[in-house]
């Protein structure tokens, strides 16, 4: 096992430890979730465990040795994927697993069949003369995991390794390591995707340094036992305003959008008040829910956006528009023939696999590539005819955090600010107003590149609301954040989409897809599907899947897709 007693860590002499009294027991054999929200410390045990950092007190042992006595033997049963693509991109699939199979010294008799076995896992056996740095990024995280693999170890260490990874990806993962790792190993997943840890034998959950909760995840989950409903019956455009309006109430804890209704957790106790009763339905609760009740429920009160943003002009014309999109690079085809209108006000999700081109649509809806065939128009204009008048009326947040990591906070709003046409006392008051919106004080001499992940989201948001959009981008703007901040990023958008901007957005969180009131699903380049996602789920329901989530739908449809 991994016996930890009153494990600390602390840098510098000062403020409260990063990691503080940790005392818990993991045992072999089973798979343990670490969980918490952004800066809880859940990177920093990991560390501890591998014995890359020596703790300020306390201790911890692994299979009954010293790890910070005896680290070389610990690194000798160890098997650790960071947070981050730790490989060499410059070197092809099969250059790297050579590459590790050195360092593990595994001879040349064993290599042939654990290659093939670990290939065959991550499907990547016709792509081992690509580089690294040219897998798609589920590729790249089945392919990290797929080295670390190399040798079996006894203890298994992943830092949050489906971050940005599709939900089919994530399955693969998950499944890889069910079947490669068993008997005596122990696995410490830390994950942002909380049905990852429903899924884990046992949970520690983390917060602010602090250990919350060790144990099994229906446990935790059994506290919220009549405590979560669902509000039914409300009109498209009323789902919104109700949420932020029943996010007042001192009795609700938590409230997300779940297609056409709204889902609501409670304080212990409490019932629902103002409230239609025939449409409120309780529902069985998630670990999701027993999460956000145990670090004390969502931050109430409106989004600043709401006050503070211009609304954009009545419009009964779509803002958004592609006839035939298409790009090819070369022979390969990322986009095929896309079509779709979206109206003003509108949340229009694009979901797909890692690969599938959401992105490519992206950066030509944004004038940043251009098409092969078809067309595109943002708030009537011509991308191709009239590009810089269609990039003035938008904003983006790419997928990759984008910003100057060497520019602190206000000399990057300042910068924006400057590339959007705002000069003088209009700048000066844009990138003031920005950092009242999204509380970025405390940060404004911090270089963007030290900045927590979250921070680093609300600065990239921030960056695209610089012109006043009609029609805000978002690719992937949750990706890797944990659920209070997505929740806080959702109500920012909700708050926008009240304005009458238009939201474009990919992502892989699928529960938070619901949100949108149009999806469609891309694969392979070509929209396969496309509706509400209460018609996305009702096309898959079947008698083995009656009651299917978004998630269920996503699978299904690429499925049945490939099978044609």
């Amino acid at each position: 096992m991994i016996a930890m007693d009153n494990l600390t860590k602390r840098f510098g002499k000062s403020g409260c430890p990063a990691l503080g009294g940790i005392t818990a027991a993991v045992q072999p054999g089973r798979m343990t979730g670490l969980v918490g929200p952004d800066g809880a410390g859940k990177t920093t045990l990991l560390r501890l465990i591998a014995g890359l950092l020596e703790p300020s007190a306390g201790s911890i042992r692994a299979f009954d040795v010293d790890v910070v006595r005896e680290t070389q033997t610990i690194r000798q049963w160890l098997g650790y994927m960071p947070q981050r693509f730790g490989l060499y991109e410059d070197l092809t699939v099969q250059e790297n697993l050579n590459l590790y199979a050195d360092l593990q010294g595994i001879s040349p008799a064993q290599r042939k069949a654990r290659f093939a076995e670990l290939l065959r896992f991550t499907n990547l056996e016709r792509f081992t003369g690509r580089l690294a740095r040219r897998l798609s990024g589920g590729m790249k995280q089945k392919f990290g995991l797929a080295c670390v693999l190399v040798k079996m170890p006894k203890l298994l260490l992943l830092d949050e390794p489906s971050v940005g990874v599709d939900p089919i990806s994530r399955r693969d993962l998950w499944k890889m390591v069910r079947e490669l790792v068993a008997g005596e190993v122990i696995v410490i997943w830390s994950t942002a995707y909380l049905d990852e840890a429903e899924a884990c034998d046992d949970v520690l959950l983390l917060n602010e340094g602090k250990m919350l909760f060790f144990g099994k995840p229906d446990e935790l989950t059994a506290r919220m036992q009549n405590r979560v409903v669902q509000v039914r019956g409300l009109a498209e455009r009323e789902r919104r305003r109700e949420l932020a309006r029943l996010l007042q109430l001192p009795e609700v804890i938590d409230g997300t959008v779940q297609g056409s209704a709204l889902r609501i957790v409670l304080q212990e106790g409490k019932a629902l008040r103002h409230g239609n009763k025939q449409h409120v339905v309780p529902v069985s609760p998630r670990f999701e829910d027993a999460f956000i009740d145990l670090l004390g429920g969502m931050p109430q009160g409106d989004s600043p956006l709401t006050a503070r943003m211009r609304t954009v002009p009545e419009s009964d014309q779509p803002v958004v528009v592609t006839r035939g999109l298409t790009k090819r690079f070369g022979n390969f085809t990322a986009v095929r023939d896309n079509h779709f209108a979206i109206r003003r006000g509108e949340i229009f999700g694009l979901l797909g696999p890692n690969g599938a081109g959401k992105s490519t649509v992206f950066k030509m809806l944004c004038g940043l590539l251009k098409p092969t065939g078809g067309e595109g128009f943002i708030a009537g204009h011509n991308l191709l005819k009239s590009p810089s008048q269609a990039r003035s009326r938008l904003g983006y947040m790419a997928q990759k955090f984008s910003l100057y990591g060497d520019l602190n906070v206000r000399q990057n709003l300042s910068f924006f600010a400057g590339t959007y046409g705002l000069k003088g006392k209009a700048k000066r008051e844009a990138v003031e107003s920005m950092i009242d919106m999204f509380d970025l004080a405390p940060f404004v001499g911090t270089n963007a590149g030290l900045l927590p992940l979250g921070f680093k989201q609300r600065l990239s948001l921030a960056c695209a609301l610089m012109p006043s959009p009609d029609v805000l981008f978002l690719d992937e703007p949750t990706s890797g954040v944990d659920p209070l901040t997505r929740r806080e990023f959702w109500g920012h958008i909700n708050a926008l989409v009240e304005k009458g901007v238009t939201v474009l957005v990919t992502t892989h969180f699928l529960d938070e897809a619901e949100y949108c009131d149009r999806v469609a699903l891309i694969y392979r380049g070509k929209t396969i599907a496309e509706g509400t996602p209460d018609a996305l789920k009702q096309s898959v329901q079947s008698e083995t899947l009656p009651d299917p989530t978004l998630n269920d739908a996503f699978v299904a449809l690429i499925e049945r897709t490939q099978s044609d």
